[in-house]
């Protein structure tokens, strides 16, 4: 267990940190004219660390001790008396039992006052014995019994108030947590002998009988089916009964973004330990349609509407139609989430996307049906497995063919971001693994594995760091590059990608010097940032990266410049200037993206 640090001896010398700091602090006095200008300041010699700070709460000046700037000398002589007391008090919770204590007022100048607080501690109580105890039908408990034999108080130990209450409050938590609600100490003692410097730790947990859940009433949102309403339910008729459960199952409601209030409310009994629950709910608008416009460099002129349907047929079925417009890029997507009737946390989707993508280097025209089963680990992190059917009709320089495919594969992702607007600590990360087969050619293996990471580290006061990672690669036997159609082929550039090159600009080529995209692909970026004013940010960046057909030998193109961002509550928006590097004519590009790339 951590020891508190103990005091510096009367006449030792302070620390050259604590010396260096009271230097500063006189030289800077003009800088502080509101401290300065204390009539009455309480100096406390012979402590430190969390005891110092203990006593020096003890000691506050009480309200109306000084008024308009003028001190009452006999409630201040009154708050001197006390003072001792106050003291004692304020170090007994860290084992000091008989300190030596000394107040005293000192003029500080005209109508100034010091309180001088000379504090011996003197040597602490430490613990001799514990017993902890526990007691009723919970003694069987392996988890209380464990954490009673884990109780950080142990003989030799400085006895440590805060850590006994703390861990005391711990013990009684986790028997209330496990179903025994009238769980409380027979006996909790603590036995000082201040002539031995020793104290006898006892505690009796008595945890009385073990409550369970009942039935659970769900109210106020009569449009959805019960059944799927209880699916978020965390716990089972018969289970033990758990604050911790029932907390859980109100998030799950929360987080379903079905409900815009939820109140899980147990009724306890007055006789028997049966406690049915009732949940209350106010469901949000189920239908919602959002449309937007605007502008990047990678898409350039863009619009898109979305369309949502979170209880479809009355069932919590959720339809969710997206049209996306720009002008490189062109598409609408279907979706259809069939929920499990089981668990909240499982659903079945189908989406059918249909997209136009018109580039320098490709015209790309597909149709998709993807079958997936989706399941929730929790907050933030997902898994999928998939089917996928594809056509695409694609056009290069040098082809004009048509792919159909059928592409198996998994995902998993997981965010663990403080704030989705404006991140300033936490990450991102996400990998899949897919086969790619093409009826017309059996024999041809393809395969590819696709995983990119983010992350945000704090540096201190307004700085921070973002770091980016993406890669893929792809497996295949005895194919041919134009065995892959470009939406299954990687290409670098971009404002997600390497800045100072255009969008989806570098790659192989062809022969006539068209960008066709590659197999593999690696990118890489840093970028420190300096938050200013409430949602500004300015950052400098170095991205790397390239998208190629064998891995060696290939080259990584360099870009860095700077960062201007705007968070709105809508969204970042980003502008940056990026200077390509290691190229014998480098040039510059702006980029401009809306979002935050995690």
């Amino acid at each position: 267990m951590a020891m508190t640090p103990q005091p510096p001896r009367p006449g030792q010398a302070r620390p050259r940190r604590l010396q260096a700091c009271a230097l500063w602090a006189g030289l800077l006095g003009f800088a502080a004219p509101g401290f300065a200008a204390d009539p009455v300041q309480v100096q406390v010699e012979g402590l430190a660390g969390p005891v110092l700070d203990n006593v020096r709460e003890a000691l506050v000046l009480p309200r109306g001790l000084v008024r308009d700037g003028q001190v009452d000398r006999a409630w201040l002589d009154r708050f001197v008396r006390q003072g001792e007391q106050r003291v004692r008090t304020a170090l007994e919770p860290f084992g000091y039992y008989q300190p030596q204590v000394a107040l005293a007022v000192e003029a500080a100048g005209a109508g100034r006052f010091r309180v001088r607080v000379r504090v011996v501690p003197g040597p602490p109580i430490v613990v001799a014995t514990v017993r902890v105890t526990i007691t009723g039908p919970g003694a069987a408990e392996a988890a209380l019994a464990r954490q009673a034999a884990a109780f950080p108080l142990r003989p030799g130990q400085v006895l440590l108030q805060p850590v006994y209450d703390l861990a005391k409050g711990a013990l009684l938590a986790s028997a209330q947590d496990l179903g025994y609600l009238k769980a409380a100490f027979a006996t909790h003692a603590i036995r000082l002998t201040p002539a031995e410097l020793k104290a006898e730790l006892e505690l009796v947990l008595a945890t009385g009988p073990r409550f369970h859940f009942q039935d659970t009433r769900i109210t106020g949102a009569p449009d959805y089916p019960d059944r799927f309403l209880r699916r978020y339910l965390a716990y089972r008729p018969g289970d033990p009964f758990s604050y911790t459960k029932l907390a859980e199952a109100q998030l799950n409601f929360t987080n379903s973004e079905r409900f815009k209030e939820v109140l899980a409310v147990p009724e306890l009994p007055e006789t028997g330990t049966a406690v049915p629950v009732r949940v209350q709910l106010k469901p949000t608008a189920s239908r919602s349609l959002r449309t937007g416009v605007g502008f990047g460099t990678d898409t350039g002129v863009r619009f898109s509407t979305q369309y949502r349907d979170l209880n479809l047929f009355g069932r919590g079925h959720e339809l969710t139609p997206n049209l996306f417009l720009s002008e490189k890029l062109q598409g609408l997507a279907l979706g259809y989430v069939l929920p499990s009737p089981t668990d909240f946390r499982d659903s079945f989707s189908a989406q059918l996307t249909l997209q136009n993508e018109k580039l320098e280097a490709y015209h790309s025209r597909m149709a998709a049906l993807e079958l997936a089963r989706n399941h929730s680990f929790g907050p933030g992190t997902t898994g999928t497995a998939y089917v996928k059917l594809q056509q695409e009709q694609f056009t290069t320089a040098l082809n004009d063919q048509t792919s159909r495919l059928v592409i198996p594969g998994v995902r998993y992702a997981t965010d663990r971001f403080d704030n989705l607007m404006r991140p300033t600590r936490g990450y991102h990360l996400a990998l899949e693994l897919r086969d790619i087969f093409q009826p017309r050619q059996p024999k041809v293996f393809l395969a590819q594995v696709l995983g990119e990471g983010s992350t945000v580290v704090p540096l201190g006061g307004p700085f921070s760091l973002q770091a980016r990672l993406r890669f893929a690669t792809t497996f295949a036997g005895h194919a041919q590059p134009n065995d892959l159609p470009p939406s299954l082929r990687f290409f670098a550039g971009g404002s997600q990608s390497v800045r100072g090159y255009d969008y989806k600009a570098l790659g192989p080529q062809d022969s006539l010097g068209k960008v066709v995209g590659g197999r593999h692909l690696l990118t890489a970026s840093v970028e420190p940032e300096w938050a200013f004013l409430k949602q500004w940010g300015l950052s400098l960046f170095y991205d790397a990266g390239n998208a190629f057909d064998g891995w060696r030998p290939f080259t990584l193109h360099q870009g860095a410049g700077v960062g201007l961002h705007y968070y709105s509550a809508v969204g970042a928006l980003n502008l940056a200037l990026a200077r390509q590097m290691g190229v014998e004519k480098p040039r510059y590009a702006v980029h401009f993206s809306v979002g935050y790339a995690f």
